[in-house]
C-alpha cells in the first residue's frame, strides 16, 4: 500500500468513527453556556476512571481567535506531528473542555488523540504528574472537523489550578491544511514527531513555536468564577511587545485583579477572556476566504457572543481603522462601527466597557490628520455616545507634556505599543464594578 492510499484508508475509518458517535460539533453534557451548576459529563480518560463527579459554572479560562491560515502549511497541515500548545488559565476549575479550529482549512481536519493537562512548570513542555487525561469527543477519541468547522470535546475532570500553564495536545495522522493559527502567541508551545499526545515527559517536543495551532477556546468548570469577561481587540490586547512567556499582557492582568477582588464590595466574579488579533479593524478585513485577520464586525458573533457564559464585553478597537486606511478616516464610519457591535451586545443583555483610543505619535503611520480623527472618536466615546462605561486608556497613558505621545515608560519603543509597563497599568486604571450589571435597554 503507498503512503498516500494509507492516509486516505486513515482518514476515511476516522470519519467513520466520528459519524457513529455523533454530530461534528459536539456539545458537553454538562453545561450550554448559560451558567448552570452542574455535574461534569463522564467520559473516557486517562487516569481518571475513580475521580469523583464535580459541581461548579462554566466559564472561559482561556481563548485566542482564529487570526489565520498559517502559512507553509498547506499542503500538509501538520500530518504525522503533535502539537502541543502551552496556555495560561485566567481562572481555576475541577473540570476542562476545549475547542479546536479548522476554520481556515481547506480539506478536514481529521485528529486521531487529543490531551489536556497541566504543566509541571511555567513554560514547559512536560506534564504535571496525574493530570494528563485524554479527550474524548462525543465519546470518541478520534474526531475529523471538516474545513471551516470546529468541535467542542467533552468534559474531563481534572483539577485546573488558577493561574497555571495548560498543554493541550493534539495529533494529526493525514494531511489538512492549512494550519489554523493565532500567529502572535507570546508563548512558546512545542511539536513532537509521531503520536506523542499522552507523552507525559517534553523531552520528544524537540521543535519549539511562537503560535497556538488549532486551539481556541479552554473552559473549567470552576467554583472562582460565575461568568466570563470577553475583551475584542487588536495587537494592544493581543499582547505583541509583552513579555514572552509571561502573561503580562492587559486582560492578563485585569484578570489578576478581578481574581484578588473577588467578592469585595460590588465587585464581580468573572474570568477574562482574551479575543485580541493583531492588526485588526472594525470594519476591514484581510485577503482570503475566510479572510485572515476577520473585521471586529465579522467575527464578533463567533469570538464574543459565543464564548461560555458571556456576562460583559470590552472592546478596545479601532486604532488600526484609523492607521491601517491611506485616505482621511471618517470618526463617524469609526464610531458606527462600534455602535454596531455594542447593538449585537446588548441584544443579548450584554454590558459593553470601551476604550479610548491611545496616542501614537512618534510612529510612522502617524499625521496630523490621522491624530484628529483619534481626537474626534475619543470625544464621541467620553460623551457616553458609543458605550456603557468607558475606560480612558488614553488619559492614563499619554504623556501629559505632549498627549499626543505615550509617556515613555509606558511605551515598548515603536510610540504604538505599550510595554509591560504600559499593559499593566492599563489594567489598573479599569474600574472593575463598571463590567457588573446588565445592558441598558435602550443606550
Amino acid at each position: 500500500m503507498t503512503k498516500r492510499h494509507g492516509y486516505a484508508l486513515l482518514a476515511a475509518v476516522l470519519a467513520v468513527v466520528v459519524v457513529l458517535s455523533g454530530a461534528i460539533y459536539i456539545g458537553v453534557a454538562a453545561d450550554d453556556g448559560s451558567g448552570t451548576r452542574t455535574d461534569v459529563a463522564s467520559g473516557r480518560t486517562s487516569h481518571n476512571s475513580a475521580a469523583p463527579a464535580s459541581t461548579g459554572t462554566w466559564v472561559g479560562a482561556w481563548s485566542a481567535s482564529p487570526a489565520g491560515a498559517e502559512p507553509g502549511t498547506e499542503a500538509d497541515g501538520m500530518a504525522g506531528r503533535s502539537v502541543r500548545n502551552v496556555v495560561h488559565a485566567a481562572v481555576g476549575g475541577t473540570g476542562a473542555r476545549i475547542t479546536l479550529s479548522n476554520l481556515y482549512g481547506q480539506q478536514p481536519l481529521a485528529l486521531a488523540h487529543a490531551t489536556i493537562a497541566v504543566a509541571a512548570a511555567d513554560n514547559d513542555a512536560a506534564a504535571a504528574a496525574d493530570t494528563m487525561r485524554r479527550l474524548t469527543f462525543g465519546g470518541a477519541t478520534a474526531v475529523v472537523i471538516p474545513a471551516g468547522g470546529q468541535v467542542m470535546s467533552d468534559a474531563v475532570r481534572v483539577r485546573i489550578p488558577r493561574g497555571a500553564d495548560l498543554l493541550v495536545t493534539t495529533y494529526s495522522p493525514t494531511p489538512s491544511g492549512p494550519v489554523t493559527y493565532h500567529p502572535m502567541a507570546r508563548q512558546l508551545s512545542y511539536v513532537a514527531q509521531g503520536d506523542r499526545t499522552e507523552d507525559v515527559s517534553g523531552t520528544s517536543y524537540t521543535e519549539q513555536t511562537p503560535y497556538w495551532r488549532y486551539l481556541t477556546a479552554v473552559d473549567v468548570l470552576s467554583d472562582e468564577a460565575t461568568g466570563t469577561v470577553v475583551v475584542l481587540g487588536d495587537s494592544l490586547t493581543d499582547g505583541v511587545t509583552s513579555t514572552v512567556g509571561a502573561n503580562r499582557r492587559w486582560p492578563d492582568v485585569l484578570a489578576e485583579r478581578l481574581r484578588a477582588s473577588a467578592g469585595t464590595g460590588e465587585t464581580p466574579r468573572y474570568s477574562v477572556v482574551n479575543q485580541g488579533i493583531s492588526g485588526n479593524q472594525i470594519l476591514a478585513a484581510g485577503l482570503g476566504r475566510p479572510a485572515d485577520n476577520p473585521s471586529g464586525l465579522s467575527r464578533f458573533g463567533r469570538d464574543v457572543l459565543d464564548r461560555t457564559n458571556v456576562k460583559a464585553v470590552v472592546i478596545d478597537l479601532g486604532v488600526n481603522d484609523i492607521l491601517r486606511n491611506p485616505r482621511q478616516v471618517d470618526p463617524r464610519t469609526i464610531t458606527a462601527g462600534l455602535r454596531t457591535l455594542v447593538r449585537q451586545a446588548h441584544a443579548r443583555g450584554l454590558r459593553v466597557v470601551g476604550a479610548t483610543l491611545m496616542p501614537f505619535q512618534g510612529h510612522r503611520g502617524y499625521s496630523p490628520q490621522r491624530e484628529a480623527v483619534r481626537e474626534a472618536v475619543n470625544a464621541e466615546i467620553r460623551a457616553g455616545k458609543v458605550y456603557d462605561a468607558i475606560v480612558d486608556f488614553d488619559a492614563a497613558l499619554r504623556d501629559p507634556y505632549n498627549p499626543r505621545r505615550l509617556r515613555t515608560e509606558y511605551d515598548s519603543g515603536d510610540h504604538l505599543h505599550p510595554s509591560d509597563r504600559g499593559f499593566r497599568r492599563m489594567a489598573e486604571v479599569f474600574d472593575l464594578q463598571q463590567l457588573k450589571g446588565s445592558a441598558p435597554a435602550e443606550l
